[in-house]
């Protein structure tokens, strides 16, 4: 496996699978890999001839009293990591390589980031959708591979691609959890003990919420209600949102069918974690 930081280098090393006729995946990734990014890293092996893994802790998605100096790095752990899941490169770029001195152009979809984590984190997705959108271009691959967890960036790339004639297929890939039910993220380094068993309780809100389904519920308001009162009585617990919505467009629907996504972000601490479930009848 190579680790590549240049953009000259990692579209040498596309350009040369591609002529001989190697389809190409791509993970983006902000690193400090867990089983979910290794996830996504498995399903491209098994579908392209060349996996480039992306590395790049993008400051233009963190806001001003964000984690982006704090956040966990650490390339060598991630190059064993990515490696052993399957990975060909590692692009790695520094900050200077991926936004020159002067670049002006930023790429933003409307209205899908303007609520659920778009509300609380302004001009989020605007560096998510810009970051992700060079690195297709830099890279251009055939497949590229993202995480459900991240409902929302997920729609929205998946939008920035229709609107933008990206010629990349998006493919999801499921939620990696814990085998104590905790959705896997970079950001669980954060919590304390107490802060990590508190957490639990957002995967028993979300289950709960589909046995209410199931049983018949179809009222946006009480299974959202259901939630709150689960995740509230958790002391340690602080509800950024809770909302139940269609999973392509995001916009809230009050009676509910198979397929809505319920999504939840909540703070322990200081840490800020997000979940979400797909309502299923069976």
């Amino acid at each position: 496996m190579e680790i590549i930081k240049t953009i000259g280098e990692i579209r040498a090393a596309v350009r040369k699978a591609r002529l001989e006729g190697g389809a190409i995946g791509l993970v983006p990734t902000m690193g400090y890999l867990h089983q979910g990014h290794l996830s996504l890293i498995s399903r491209a092996r098994h579908a392209n001839e060349l996996v480039v893994v992306s590395i790049f802790v993008n400051p233009l998605q963190f806001g001003p009293k964000e984690d982006y100096a704090s956040y966990p790095r650490d390339l060598e752990r991630d190059s064993a990591l990515a490696a052993e899941a399957g990975a060909d490169i590692i692009f790695a770029p520094s900050v200077s390589e991926m936004y020159p001195d002067k670049a002006l152009t930023q790429v933003e979809v409307a209205l899908l980031g303007d609520w659920l984590c778009g509300r609380s984190r302004p001009g989020h997705f605007r560096g998510v959708t810009t970051v992700v959108s060079k690195l297709f271009n830099i890279v251009q691959p055939d497949k590229a591979y993202f995480g459900e967890k991240d409902a929302q960036q997920l729609a929205i790339i998946k939008q920035m691609v229709a609107d933008l004639n990206f010629p990349v297929e998006i493919v999801p890939v499921p939620i990696v959890r814990e085998e104590d039910g905790l959705a896997m993220s970079s950001r669980n380094v954060y919590l304390s003990a107490q802060e990590r068993a508190d957490a639990l309780v957002l995967n028993r809100a979300l289950q709960q919420t589909n046995r209410l389904f199931r049983a018949g519920e179809r009222s946006s308001s009480k299974l959202r209600q259901e939630i709150l009162q689960m995740i509230e009585a958790v002391p340690g617990a602080s509800v950024d949102y809770v909302e139940i919505c269609d999973r392509s467009t995001l916009q809230p629907i009050e009676s509910i069918d198979t397929g809505a996504l319920v999504a939840v972000a909540v703070r322990f601490g200081k840490t800020r974690l997000i979940d979400n479930i797909t309502l299923a009848e069976v």
